[in-house]
This record gives structure tokens, sequence and C-alpha cells, in this order.
């Protein structure tokens, strides 16, 4: 009797050699099964990225929101306050110094809104933009308050999924070849990931992170697209029969279905993402550069790209606006990165017809004080503070709310965060109180147990 052990190659051993000759071979051969399996499995599962019917007509079919993290000073750039102006160097409330702006403002279009001098290419769309001039929020900490904003709960203990989770959880995507949750160059600091996770929500409804070169992490398209095909499709074969057992964790399905968006992604996102073929007087128009100078630029442009090609949530970040220091300097130094490109996409959306879908969202995680700190600096303030809307479903050269004479309370249309993100769902044709997910025991949703939509705003 002969101990010879007959050779069976295992599944592992299948998926390292598929790039030699032994492998592409053995896959051929003994495939077949697995494969055939995968495609029946696959076809059984509702795709949860497909297109969903909203809670009822939507005013907007996608967002772009640029964010200015670090809480930008919004009394040197977009608020001017004649008070504040005329009370300079006095006791502020609550004490401090009054502080004005050293930055000249003036009005601008018909409706004669307020911009400083830091931001003359926004200043010529101030006809277009709807502010929501009364916001207020819980938290004066950064990391709480950017997590609040973005998944409608500071609360730390327990992870929220995001508002661009939310949405594509209760919306899925129009184009399956993309993700349908775009987060460009995010932040590392206040929250990181958590800003654009999806928490207890399945794992397709995550954001998707790129840079602000169009680097997609493990995007990269294979030599073979048929042996990677055939690759892809034992593993799936595996997934789901680990998906079929008693026990498996949620995730698997979440994991199945990144696999194949990233198999789609190969043929489509590297050519989308690369703007060099823009013409150069559009690239010129956003102040596109090379190096950091011109980061903003590029995620706009790339943002303008993802929304045209149908992707449902696409945030940029544009870091370094905390200055409880070197205010001057550092606005001057912000506003003159962001400006020209921000007006651009503005303009190129509206160009194209895009800005009759889209719904454009600009703001920080909170404002600042009118009182000084430091030498050259402002505090945080929580209670009001404002941000502005444009495009798909709002009324334009429109301000909602208010802040007191001095910028220091929200005292007219107050918005908390949880009304600022059933408003948002309400445009895109959601209830925040109908979309919920079952976690936990209890249903959760982005507004918590809050928020009231403020339809005054709406056309």
């Amino acid at each position: 009797m002969s101990n010879e052990r007959q050779f069976k190659p295992s599944r592992r051993m299948l998926l390292q050699s598929a790039g030699t000759g032994f492998g592409y071979l053995a896959l051929a051969g003994l495939l077949g099964e697995a494969a055939a399996k995968a495609a029946t499995a696959a076809s059984a599962v509702p795709n949860p990225l497909a297109p969903k019917p909203p809670h009822f007509k939507p005013r907007a079919k996608r967002i772009i929101f640029l964010f200015m993290e670090g809480a930008m000073s919004t009394l040197d750039t977009v608020e001017f306050k004649p008070e504040l102006l005329q009370n300079n160097g006095k006791a502020g409330p609550g004490g401090g110094t009054l502080t004005a702006s050293k930055f000249q403002f003036k009005q601008y279009g018909q409706t004669g809104s307020w911009f400083s001098e830091l931001l003359p290419h926004i200043a010529t769309h101030g006809d277009e933009l709807c502010w929501l001039r009364g916001l207020h929020t819980d938290t004066p900490a950064h990391p709480q308050a950017v997590v609040q904003l973005h998944t409608g709960s500071a609360n730390a203990a327990l992870t929220r999924p995001s508002m661009g989770a939310w949405l594509l959880y209760g919306l899925g995507t129009e184009n399956q070849d993309l993700p349908g949750y775009i987060t460009i160059n995010p932040s590392p600091n206040f929250g990181g990931a958590v800003n654009y996770g999806n928490a207890f929500l399945p794992a397709e409804y995550q954001g998707t992170r790129i840079t602000d070169q169009g680097f997609m992490p493990n995007v990269k398209a294979a030599e073979s697209k048929l042996l990677q095909r055939e690759q892809l499709d034992l593993i799936q074969a595996m997934n789901r029969d680990f998906a079929a057992t008693s026990g498996a964790p949620d995730p698997v399905e979440g994991i199945i279905e990144s696999y194949e968006l990233g198999f789609r992604m190969q043929g489509k996102v590297p050519e989308l993402l690369d703007i060099s073929k823009e013409p150069q007087a559009l690239l010129d128009s956003y102040g596109v550069k090379s190096g950091p100078e011109g980061s903003f630029a590029r995620q706009c442009l790339m943002a303008r790209r993802l929304s045209e090609a149908g992707v449902r949530f696409v945030e940029i970040c544009h870091p370094g606006w905390d200055h409880h220091t070197n205010l001057h300097k550092g606005l001057i130094n912000r506003c003159s990165l962001m400006d020209q490109p921000t007006a651009a996409l503005l303009t190129d959306l509206r160009q194209r017809g895009l800005l009759d879908e889209t719904l454009v969202l600009f703001g920080s995680e909170f404002g600042r004080l009118p009182m000084a700190q430091g030498a050259d600096g402002r505090d945080h303030n929580i209670t009001g503070y404002p941000m502005f809307l444009t495009g798909a479903g709002v009324k334009q050269g429109f301000n909602y709310g208010a802040t007191d004479e001095l910028g220091v309370q929200s005292v007219d249309g107050r918005m908390h965060t949880n009304d600022l993100h059933a408003t948002l769902l309400a445009l895109m044709g959601l209830d925040h109180k109908q979309l919920t997910y079952r976690y936990a025991g209890r249903d959760f949703r982005l507004t918590n147990v809050a928020g009231e939509v403020h339809s005054a705003i709406f056309v």
C-alpha cells in the first residue's frame, strides 16, 4: 500500500499561483463550479446600492459638501456687523474685548450681500446663495462638533453613520460602476474616518476615500481582466459560502459587494479622476496648479466630475481654519486657496446644468466669537453662525435666520445641527423620521430623536 498522498491544490494555492501558468490552468479546470455558484448567488442577492425610491419627490439628486474644517471666522468673511465695528475695543458680553474685522466689507449683487475683501470670487455669486444664518450646535470642542456635523451625534460612546452613508442607504446610487459616496482628501483630525464611516449600517454604505491627486487606494487595473475575474469569482464563492453559515458577521455581504464594485471601478475611476484632459481655460478658472497650493482647486474640479457621473454625495475637506492665533494672515492664506475654486465650481455646475439637480453646502462645524482671543485670534462660537446652500431646491439670494447685532447668538431662524440634517434629507426626498435602521434593539436615524425641516428655504 502506497504511503503517497494524492496531491490536491488548495484554494489558497490556486489564488497564490494565479499569476503563473499552473495557476491559470488550475483555475480554468477547477473554477467552473465555483464561478457558477457565485453567479447564481449574486443574482439572488438584491443589490444594496441599487437606486431606491425616495419618500417623496426630491428637490435635489445629489450633494457636494465643501467643509471648512476648524471653524472659519465668518465675522471676517461673510458677516458684516456695523454694531461690532462701532463698539470695537469695548467689553463684550460675558467678558473679553469686542474686536471688529480688519478686513473691508462691501455689498454685492441685487441682494446686497455682504462679503469681505477676502472672498471676491464667491461674492460674485451672492445673488445665488441661500444663507442659513441662525445655526447653532452643542459642543465647542472640535472633535465632537465635527463628528456631530457629519453624523448627527457628538456622543463618542456610540459611533453613528455619517450623513453620506445615510443618504446612500436611503437612496442608493445612480452609477453602479462608481461609489455612491466619496470623500476627497479627508482630514485625519477631529474624528478621522468616523466622519465618512458607516458605523452600524452595512459596510457598502461607507464613504470611499480618494486623495487630491485623484488616487483611490487599492484600485488598480489588472493586466489580465479575464484572470482577475476568475480569481474574484472563486473568492466570492468562498465569501458566499461563509456568509451562508450560521453566525457569519454582517460585514461579509459588504465585503462581497465592495469586491464587485472595486472590479467595476477599475475601468472607470482612473479616467474620471484624471483632470489633466480638461480644457486649459477651465483648469485656469479653478486655479488648478501642482503642489499643496492647488489641492483645493483640484478637489473642486474632481467633485464636479464625480457629481456629473452620478455620485450621490461628495465631500471636500479644506483644513486649517482653527485661528486662535495668526487670524489675519491665516485667513488671507486660507481664503486665497479656497475662494477662486469654490466660485469656479459654482459657475461650472451652473453652466453644465448640474445645479438644477445638485445641492452645494458650504461651512464649518461652528463659528467664532466677536471678542478677541489674545493678540490676533478668535475663540469658538457654537451659539450662532452661518453656512450657505446653493443649487437644487433652495431659494437664491435668500437670508434665513440671523445672529444678534454682534454675532454672538442666533436670534431668528434658529437651526440646530439636527435641523440642518433633517432639511438636507428633505431636499433629497427623504423623511428623516422614516429613514431608520434597527440596531441594538432600537431604531436609529441621522437626526436621533430631534430635528425639524426648515422648509422656508425651499423653492
